[in-house]
């Protein structure tokens, strides 16, 4: 790298592909030449606090286009903010909130379960993931929508479906915070609607049938998703310690809704549940519905492949089903689900003051089941109650 005074005739004299010539008189000022072309460029130490943070070049103009002290002058005024610790290579800063940062802020603005965080984050650091340092601000409509194209090309469209509607609700949070976020891109999209899910009617006496082919806590446990009605998560993740059967009541910790919700047994439940804790018993384990096979000590997964036997879900469906056929009124049968009831008013009912009042409709659904069981006192489960405190 030679160090030269240069001049018009001189730098037009300089050979093409001879490497960086400096000048003498701007300190930092230099012609490159290139294969074919010559350039002006500026180089200098960024440094702040008497550090050194970099070494930048910055290009100003090729040669034949600007006269030498046109670059001199540019090259004093690159270098001066170069010598203020400015680099000027740096490129600006990203204006607005980025999708990672609303991500953090969406989560973080209320509780949420551990199954719903766990989504929302392996949907934008997955299916999202060159977006995630994105500003929001940025996000187009039309890049939004060749995101949700090819994601249901490439993963379907229920995983497309709820893709966007995390990023629609991150970036609705985004909007209430970040000014310069003025809409929201994933609303110009037609997300459709979950399509209603179709249950077929259900055979109780077939039911019961396939479900004494289970093992004894297989066949008790479908038996108490029906009878409850109660969420997968909800029934699976019930203790022994959650059982009170002085007064006959199942606590669910693990709900949707939030908090925990005493459930009142009808007789014959809980005469079941009675019998599966004494046989239990001696395994020492926790749980209601002991798996010893699973790493977390309980059943997991109580799908049985079966057409009389219905999913987790589906239990829920015929348990509403037979709450009405039973007579059971909405409001009660909500609460036995463990639905919020709708509308200011209900947000003043209070379940877990209900117990006693619950009772009978749970019994009402216990009853109805039986009956179209044709249940006998001989059965399997069935016990001598002692009443209820």
């Amino acid at each position: 790298m030679a160090v030269i005074n240069l001049t018009e005739a001189r730098i037009r004299e300089l050979e093409p592909g001879s490497g960086i010539w400096r000048d003498e008189q701007v300190k930092g000022l230099m012609v490159i030449c290139h294969a074919t072309t010559k350039t002006y460029a500026v180089q200098g130490d960024v440094r702040r606090n008497g550090r050194h943070v970099r070494t930048v070049r910055v290009k100003i103009d090729r040669v034949d286009r600007i006269g030498l002290r046109e670059a001199r002058t540019k090259a004093k005024a690159i270098m001066s903010q170069i010598q203020s610790g400015v680099d000027p290579t740096a490129r600006p800063e990203e204006s607005g909130m980025t999708l990672s940062q609303a991500l953090d802020i969406h989560l973080g603005e209320k509780p949420f379960r551990t199954a719903t965080e766990e989504s929302y984050r392996y949907n934008v650091d997955h299916y999202l993931a060159r977006y995630r340092n994105r500003a929001v601000t940025d996000l187009s409509r039309t890049e939004v929508r060749d995101i949700y194209d090819r994601l249901r090309e490439k993963s379907g469209q229920t995983t497309a479906t709820c893709v966007m509607r995390t990023l629609r609700a991150v970036i609705n949070t985004a909007m209430r915070i970040d000014e310069t976020i003025t809409a929201n891109p994933v609303s110009a999209l037609r997300i459709p609607n979950p399509k209603r899910r179709e249950v077929d009617g259900l055979d109780i006496s077939a039911w019961w049938r396939a479900s004494e082919g289970l093992s004894p806590i297989r066949r008790d446990l479908h038996r108490a998703m029906l009878l409850t009605g109660a969420r997968r998560s909800s029934i699976l993740q019930v203790k022994r310690s959650d059982i009170d059967l002085d007064r006959n009541i199942m606590t669910f910790t693990h709900m949707k809704t939030g908090g925990k919700m005493l459930f009142p047994m009808g007789s014959w439940l809980a005469a079941m549940i009675r019998d599966r804790l004494a046989q239990d018993e001696p395994l020492n384990n926790p749980w209601l519905w002991p798996s010893p096979m699973s790493a977390c000590g309980h059943v997991t997964e109580p799908r049985e492949d079966g057409p009389d036997l219905p999913s987790p879900h589906e239990y829920r469906h015929h348990a509403r089903t037979l709450f009405i056929a039973a007579g059971v009124p909405y409001a009660e049968s909500a609460l036995l689900l463990g639905q919020r009831l709708p509308g200011a008013s209900g947000g003043y009912v209070h379940a877990e003051h209900l117990v006693e009042h619950l009772r009978p409709h749970a019994q009402a659904l216990e009853d109805k089941v039986l009956a179209a069981r044709k249940l006998e006192a001989t059965d399997v489960n069935v016990v001598p109650l002692r009443p209820a405190a």
